[in-house]
């Protein structure tokens, strides 16, 4: 059975292919400038762009949003007490209404830190695995 974060990835990308394969320019150029936002440029790295983006995403109340900017995050080297301080951020910002996306948020960082160490380790499932 996949994970949490595995199947989040999954349906992510099956649905943005769906979504890409519509001729529209609109939604085509949206994505690319999204993609294009959270790259290095000379001001800011790309780490502190996808922390910008998860604290929005739960100032935002964006669960999905919450949950790619945390994959994202691990994806650039951030640690999860980097991120976990981010996410205080997020809290302070947006008040107690953020708490059950803080939640939501710290059971996929968990899940995310569990697949991380189950590809780690040579005798699981994902040895092997290139990503």
């Amino acid at each position: 059975m996949a994970s949490r974060p595995e199947e989040f990835a999954r349906y992510r990308q099956k649905m943005n292919e769906r979504i890409l394969s519509v001729d529209n320019q609109v939604v085509r150029r949206f994505f690319a400038l999204d993609k294009h936002t959270y790259a290095d440029s000379e001001h800011l790295s790309a780490q502190t762009k996808e922390l910008l983006g998860l604290v929005a995403s739960l100032v935002l109340r964006c669960d999905d949003c919450v949950s790619y900017h945390l994959a994202q995050s691990r994806k650039q080297g951030l640690s999860p007490a980097q991120i976990f301080e981010a996410m205080s951020v997020g809290l302070v910002v947006g008040g107690s209404i953020v708490i059950p996306h803080l939640r939501r948020a710290m059971d996929f960082l968990d899940q995310l830190e569990s697949d991380e160490a189950t590809a780690d380790t040579p005798c699981g499932d994902h040895a092997g695995d290139s990503g």
